[in-house]
C-alpha cells in the first residue's frame, strides 16, 4: 500500500559528459535507460552495466546515435542483456545504420571483435517499435506500469518516455530540443505539468544560442545581401569544406538546408554524403516522413514531394565514389564526428594541410577525441594522429597464415564424428560397403553443377547390396560439390540477373545522383566479409593543421534558457539530473531548488538514489452497499457520480470503502468544458429559443451569451466578472435601453471589466439591470444576483 518504490543509479553519464545509461528500479522493475557508449568503444567503461546487464527487465532507447545505444550489440552478445527493447521505429532503423557504419568502418581499417553485424541485428531484433503517445501495458513482472513515448525533437524518431505507475508519473527526458527545425517539431515536454519525478540532462546548462536565422545567415553566405560566410568563402578559393557527421543524425537537418540553398543559388559545387550506410540511410528518412515536421508531412500530403529526394546531394560508399566526382572544390559530409574512425578522419588528414580548405564542426566533440581537441581554443597547429590500415599478407606470412588455417580445418574434420555409410543406405547394423567416388574436374567455360561429367551414380558397378535392405535403390544422379570450412562453394555466374530482365529502381527514386551511386550498401559488406588474409598496420603521422577550423552550434539541443523555462513550467515534484559536467550540474541544481522545486538529486556515479514519491496511492474497493446508492450522471460518453464514504479495515491489499453514515452536503462540481452546443439544448428545454450568430449565442433580443477566457474579454456588451464568487464566472448583462444611451451614462469599455466613467459599477437609476451567470468550466447556468 502507499506510494510505489522508485530508485535510479547512474551506470555512465553522471557530473561528466559520458554516455548516457542509467538503472531505473521502480516496484522491483528494472528499466535500463539507455545504454550508451563512446566512439572509442572501451570495454572498461561497461563494468557498472556488465554487473547488471543480466537482471535488467526492459530497455528504453531516447535516440538513435552512439551516446544513446553505442553499448547495445556488445551487452546483448557478451554481458547477457536479454530484456526487451522499446524504441520508435525510426530510432530502431537509424540504430541500426550506426553501428552497421561503426562495424564497417573500423573492421575496414582493423581487426574489430567487440561485436559483429550478427549481435546489431540480434540486440534490434528483440525490440518493439511503439507510436508517438502509444501507451504500452507491461506484461508480468511489469504489470501496472505503462510506458508511453512522446516526441523530443533534436533527431529523427527522438523519445521523452513517461514511465506510469498508479497515479504517479516519471518523465525520462534528455538531450531534447524545443524548437521546431525543417525537419522535425520540437519536443512535447512542456505539455507535462506537476509529474511525480522528472529525470533530465544538464548538457547545455551553461550555453546559450543564437537564433535560428542568425545561425543560417553565418553558416551559408546570402548572396542577396553580399554576405560571405565560413562556406562560400573555403568554396570560392578553391577549397574543401569537411562535415564530420553522424550517421544518421543531425546530417539529416544539414542535408536538408544545403540541398534547399544549391537548389534556390544554382551552386554547381558538388556536394557528398560518405558513410557506409548513405543509401539506406536516406532510404529510411524518404519512408519516415510522418514522424517529421508538420510542413515535411503537408507538402508530402498535399504535392506527393518527398523533401528527401535531394537533387544536389551525391551518395558515396568508399573513397573511389568520392574520386568520381568532378575535380574541383567540393563540400563532403563524412562520419564519424568524432574523427576517432571512418571517412571523416582520412580526409581530415589529407585536407589538413592546405590552407583553402575547411573543417567545419556542427556540434562538440565527445571528450577525449581528435573532435574536441581540434575544436579547442586557441586550435592546435599539429596534432598526431594514429592511422591504421590492413595490408594483404604476402610471401612466407601468407605461407604461414595458410599451414595454420589448415591445422585448424583438419582438427576440426578430425572433431567431427564419420557416420556409418551402411546404416544410412539399409537402415539396419550391416557391414557398409566402400563407395569411392573421384572428384569430376570442370573444364574452364562450363558450368561444373550443371554439366553431365559432373553427375554420377549412386549404384555403379561392384554395388553389394546390404542383407538387411529391402530393395535395391534406383539410379539417381548426385551433383558433386566442393565445400570448404564456410560450406558448399558456389558458382556466381548461376546467380547473375540479366541487366535487361530488371527494372532499375533507383533512376525513378534517387533523381540526379551520381553514375553508380545506385550500389547497395551491402556491397560494403560482402568486401570485409570475403576478405583476402591481411594483417593491420599502425602509423603514426603528425599533422600540421594549415586549414581552417570552425565550430557551429547545430546540435539541435535546448539552450540553459529554455532548459530553465521548460522545467520551471514542468515543475516536478522530484527532479534528477544527469549527463553533464559537473559545473553544469550544479549551476542548474541549484537555479531549480532555488525557483521551483525543493527536491532535486543530482546521483553520482553507481549512488542509488531513492526518489519515490511523498505522495501515498491506495487501492479502494467499492463495496456493494455504496454502490447501491449512487447516482450517475451521463456526461457524453462517460457517467460520473459523487461518492461519500468511510473507508474500512484492509482486506487482501485492498481497503474497503463503506457508505457514510450521514454524507455531509456538497458544493456543485464543474466537470469537463462548456459547450455553446450544449449549452444551447439546454436552454431549448427550458423553452428559451437561442441561435448562434456571429460567435455568440443570442437569446431573443437583448440576451447575448459568449464563453470567455477568465483573464479579459472585449465587447461591446455590458459585461463585468463577478470576481467576488469565482474567477471562472463570466457575467451577462441585460439592458432595456440602447447602446447610445448606455454611453451617454457614461458607461465606457474597460480592460478586463466594464466600467462607469465615474469608477461605478452598477448602473443607478429605474432601469433594471439582471446578471446570469454560467460556469466556464461548467455544463450549467444559474442567476447569480438581481441587482434593481
Amino acid at each position: 500500500m502507499g506510494s510505489s518504490s522508485v530508485q535510479i543509479t547512474p551506470l555512465s553519464g553522471a557530473h561528466s559528459e559520458s554516455p548516457l545509461c542509467y538503472l531505473l528500479e521502480v516496484d522491483g522493475f528494472r528499466f535500463l535507460l539507455d545504454c550508451g557508449w563512446t566512439d572509442a568503444f572501451d570495454v572498461a567503461q561497461l563494468q557498472p552495466l556488465a554487473s547488471v546487464a543480466s537482471t535488467i527487465d526492459a530497455v528504453l532507447l531516447s535516440y538513435p546515435d552512439t551516446m544513446h545505444l553505442g553499448a547495445l550489440p556488445y551487452a546483448v552478445g557478451n554481458l547477457g542483456l536479454t530484456a526487451t527493447v522499446y524504441c520508435t521505429l525510426p530510432v530502431h532503423r537509424m540504430g541500426q545504420m550506426y553501428m552497421y557504419d561503426h562495424y564497417l568502418s573500423r573492421r575496414a581499417v582493423s581487426n574489430f571483435d567487440l561485436f559483429n553485424l550478427d549481435d546489431v541485428d540480434t540486440a534490434f531484433g528483440n525490440s518493439v517499435q511503439l507510436k508517438y503517445s502509444q501507451h504500452h501495458l507491461l506484461q508480468g513482472k511489469g504489470e501496472g506500469i505503462t510506458i508511453t513515448p512522446y516526441a523530443a525533437g533534436r533527431l529523427l524518431g527522438g523519445t521523452v518516455w513517461k514511465i506510469t505507475v498508479d497515479t504517479e508519473d516519471i518523465i525520462y527526458a534528455v538531450d531534447f530540443n524545443h524548437r521546431k527545425e525543417r525537419h522535425l517539431n520540437g519536443t512535447v515536454l512542456q505539455s507535462f505539468v506537476r509529474p511525480a519525478v522528472l529525470i533530465t540532462d544538464s548538457y547545455n546548462a551553461l550555453n546559450n544560442q543564437p537564433l535560428q536565422k542568425q545561425r543560417d545567415a553565418e553558416f551559408l553566405a546570402d548572396p542577396v545581401l553580399g554576405l560571405t560566410d565560413v562556406v562560400m568563402k573555403a568554396l570560392r578559393a578553391g577549397g574543401n569544406v569537411l562535415l564530420p557527421v553522424e550517421t544518421a543524425g543531425r546530417v539529416l537537418e544539414l542535408v536538408l538546408y544545403l540541398d534547399k540553398c544549391w537548389a534556390g543559388d544554382k551552386l554547381n559545387y558538388p556536394m557528398a554524403l560518405l558513410t557506409n550506410v548513405s543509401y539506406s540511410t536516406l532510404e529510411f528518412a524518404k519512408s519516415l516522413l510522418e514522424w517529421m515536421s508538420d510542413a515535411i508531412a503537408k507538402s508530402f500530403e498535399h504535392t506527393r514531394d518527398n523533401s528527401f529526394v535531394l537533387k544536389y546531394l551525391k551518395l558515396c560508399h568508399t573513397r573511389k565514389d568520392l574520386d568520381d566526382l568532378p575535380a574541383g572544390p567540393k563540400v563532403v559530409f563524412a562520419s564519424m564526428a568524432s574523427l576517432e574512425a571512418g571517412f571523416a578522419r582520412e580526409l581530415f588528414v589529407e585536407w589538413a594541410t592546405d590552407p583553402n580548405n575547411l573543417v567545419l564542426f556542427t556540434e562538440r566533440g565527445q571528450v577525449g577525441t581528435l573532435s574536441r581537441k581540434l575544436q579547442a581554443e586557441p586550435p592546435p597547429k599539429v596534432v598526431k594522429v594514429t592511422l591504421s590500415k590492413k595490408v594483404p599478407l604476402t610471401g612466407e606470412e601468407l605461407k604461414a597464415h595458410e599451414e595454420q588455417n589448415r591445422s585448424k580445418q583438419e582438427a576440426l574434420k578430425a572433431s567431427v564424428p564419420v557416420e556409418e555409410t551402411g546404416s544410412q543406405l539399409s537402415g539396419g547394423s550391416g557391414p557398409a560397403p566402400a563407395v569411392t567416388v573421384e572428384p569430376v574436374k570442370a573444364s574452364e567455360g562450363t558450368n561444373k553443377f550443371t554439366s553431365g561429367a559432373s553427375q554420377r551414380d549412386v549404384l555403379i558397378e561392384g554395388f553389394t547390396m546390404p542383407p538387411n535392405s529391402v530393395a535395391p535403390m534406383f539410379p539417381f544422379h548426385e551433383r558433386a560439390s566442393d565445400w570448404d570450412e564456410y560450406g558448399e562453394i558456389i558458382n556466381p555466374d548461376d546467380y547473375i540477373s540479366k541487366v535487361e530482365d530488371m527494372m532499375d529502381y533507383t533512376l525513378t527514386q534517387q533523381g540526379p545522383t551520381a553514375e553508380g551511386e545506385e550500389k547497395a550498401d551491402g556491397e560494403n559488406e560482402d568486401l570485409i566479409l570475403n576478405e583476402k588474409p591481411s594483417k593491420v598496420v599502425l602509423e603514426d603521422i603528425t599533422v600540421q593543421v594549415r586549414c581552417s577550423l570552425h565550430y557551429m552550434d547545430y546540435e539541435g539541443r535546448s539552450d540553459g534558457k529554455s532548459i530553465k523555462n521548460i522545467l520551471a513550467h514542468v515543475a516536478p515534484l522530484k527532479l534528477v539530473l544527469v549527463h553533464g559536467s559537473a559545473e553544469a550540474t550544479e549551476h542548474l541544481r541549484q537555479h531549480c531548488q532555488k525557483n521551483f522545486c525543493q527536491f532535486v538529486y543530482a546521483p553520482r556515479l553507481s549512488e542509488t538514489v531513492d526518489i519515490t514519491s511523498d505522495l501515498s496511492a491506495y487501492k479502494v474497493r467499492l463495496t456493494e452497499q455504496l454502490m447501491s446508492n449512487v447516482l450517475f450522471r451521463k456526461l457524453g460518453d462517460y457517467e460520473l457520480a459523487w461518492v461519500d464514504g468511510e473507508v474500512g479495515a484492509e482486506e487482501d491489499d485492498m481497503l474497503p470503502l463503506l457508505p457514510a453514515a450521514t454524507p455531509p452536503p456538497h458544493k456543485a462540481v464543474y466537470v469537463g468544458d462548456l459547450w455553446l452546443a450544449d449549452f444551447k439544448q439546454l436552454l431549448a428545454t427550458k423553452g428559451v429559443q437561442a441561435e448562434f450568430a456571429g460567435g455568440l449565442l443570442r437569446c431573443g433580443e437583448n440576451i447575448a451569451v459568449r464563453k470567455v477566457p477568465v483573464a479579459g474579454y472585449y465587447s461591446l456588451l455590458v459585461l463585468d466578472y463577478a470576481r467576488e464568487r469565482s474567477a471562472e464566472v463570466a457575467i451577462v448583462a441585460e439592458v432595456p435601453f440602447t447602446r447610445k444611451k448606455a454611453r451617454a451614462q457614461g458607461w465606457r469599455r474597460g480592460t478586463g471589466v466594464k466600467r462607469r466613467g465615474d469608477g461605478g459599477r452598477e448602473m443607478a437609476g429605474k432601469e433594471s439591470l439582471r446578471l446570469v451567470g454560467f460556469g466556464v468550466t461548467g455544463r450549467q447556468a444559474e442567476v447569480v444576483r438581481d441587482v434593481r
